[in-house]
C-alpha cells in the first residue's frame, strides 16, 4: 500500500516501535484515519521481525534505526522526519505520539488531537477510560506523579501514558528528550515549567498489558531507573527526598 498522506492534515502522527509486526499494522491504519492526520511516521526502532515492512505496507512512511535506541531516541528522529517533510509548509505540523501495540483503539485518539488544533492546549496527555489489570504495584508511576508534582506543582494521573499531542514549539523546547522510559516524565516537566498548558484528556484507548514473568519485573526495573535518571536531572533535591520517604 501507499504512504496514505493527505497535504492539507495538520498533524503527523509518530509511532516508535520494536518488534510490533503483529500489531502494527491495525495501529497504522487506524492513526491514518484520525481527523486533521495528515501523515504517518512509524519508526523502526532496531526491531528483529517485519515491523517496518508492515508498518509501510499499511500506510506509514517508516524510518529504520538499524539497532534499538529507545523510545525518546525513537521520537526525535520521527519528529525530525516530519519537520524536513514540513519544509515548505507555512505552519508545522502538530504532533502526536502513539504507542505501536494500540492497535485498532488508536482510533479513540482524536480528544487528544481537537484541544491542540483550537490552541487550547499546547500538550495533551492520555488518561485511558477503559480498564487493564496491570502487573507490579504502581511503584514506577507514583515516583513519576510525586516527582512531577514536586516539580511543577501539577498533578498528573497517568504521568506515564505515552500517547501525547504537541505543537512543534511544545516539542522542540523539550528537547533534548530524556533517554529511555523517562520521556514522558521529562516532557511534562520541562513543558509545564516553561509555561506550557498541559491539559490530561481522557481517551478509550488500550494497549497490551506488562505481565508479571521476570522479563516484565526487568521492564519495570528499566522504567524506575529511567523515571529517576530524568528526575533527578531536573531536581536533584526532589529525588533524594523521594527517596528517603520510602526508606
Amino acid at each position: 500500500m501507499q504512504s496514505q498522506e493527505r497535504p492539507d492534515g495538520d498533524v503527523a502522527v509518530v509511532i516508535p516501535a520494536k518488534d510490533e509486526g503483529d500489531r502494527i499494522a491495525a495501529t497504522v491504519k487506524a492513526a491514518c484515519e484520525l481527523p486533521g492526520v495528515g501523515l504517518v511516521i512509524v519508526v523502526d526502532d532496531g526491531s528483529s521481525d517485519r515491523t517496518g515492512a508492515v508498518a509501510a505496507e499499511a500506510g506509514a512512511r517508516v524510518v529504520r534505526h538499524s539497532r534499538n535506541r529507545g523510545k525518546g531516541a525513537a521520537m526525535e528522529t520521527g519528529a525530525e522526519a516530519v519537520r524536513l517533510l514540513d519544509e515548505g509548509r507555512d505552519t508545522p505540523r502538530h504532533l502526536l505520539f502513539l504507542d505501536a501495540d494500540l492497535g485498532d483503539t488508536a482510533s479513540g485518539a482524536a480528544p487528544l488531537i481537537e484541544p491542540v488544533r483550537r490552541g487550547e492546549a499546547d500538550m495533551t496527555i492520555a488518561a485511558f477510560t477503559t480498564t487493564v489489570k496491570l502487573g507490579g504495584h504502581g511503584l514506577v508511576v507514583r515516583l513519576s506523579r510525586d516527582g512531577i508534582r514536586r516539580a511543577t506543582g501539577w498533578e498528573a494521573t497517568q504521568p506515564l501514558n505515552g500517547q501525547r499531542c504537541l505543537t512543534r514549539a511544545a516539542f522542540d523546547t523539550g528537547l533534548p528528550l530524556a533517554a529511555g522510559f523517562g520521556v514522558e516524565t521529562g516532557l511534562t516537566i520541562d513543558l509545564l515549567r516553561a509555561g506550557f498548558r498541559v491539559l490530561e484528556v481522557g481517551v478509550p484507548l488500550a494497549h497490551r498489558a506488562t505481565g508479571t514473568d521476570w522479563r516484565a519485573q526487568v521492564h519495570r526495573a528499566r522504567q524506575f531507573r529511567d523515571v529517576g535518571r530524568a528526575l533527578v536531572a531536573r531536581e536533584p533535591v526532589v529525588v533524594a527526598r523521594l527517596a528517603c520517604r520510602r526508606r
